[in-house]
């Protein structure tokens, strides 16, 4: 019983990590999924936020959120971001709107909270 729960907690564990980990050597445009706890890292916006068991909360919050590599995209490009991140040097936003992907607080209104972003620089 004593292995069963070392290695129960082994795997709980190695998947929390997994999930808070920052992603590494992302290709321009990809999408990872992290606990929201972590810091989006530089050259990354929020693009949607939602719940996991996973992240270690009892309560139905947002508390993971997927993120978007935005560095090496090309000039040109238009993403859809949410408004919980800055976005990078060299990006600018077109547009701001309502989306319901983007509700990283609980009762946070119907308040813009995204944005549509275009790169320019």
């Amino acid at each position: 019983m004593t292995r069963f729960r070392t290695t129960t907690m082994v795997l709980a564990a190695a998947a929390m990590f997994a999930l808070t980990a920052a992603p590494a050597q992302a290709a321009p445009g990809d999408v990872t999924t992290t606990c929201a706890s972590t810091m989006t890292p530089e050259g990354y916006v929020d693009v949607s936020w939602g719940y996991s068991a996973s992240c270690g909360t009892q309560n139905f919050n947002p508390n993971i959120k997927q993120i978007k590599q935005l560095t090496g995209l090309p000039i040109g490009t238009v993403v859809q971001a949410c408004g919980s991140t800055y976005y990078p040097a060299g990006w600018t936003a077109t547009s701001s709107y309502y989306s319901s992907s983007c509700v990283a607080w609980p009762n946070s209104g119907f308040n813009n909270n995204a944005w549509t972003l275009k790169r320019v620089s």
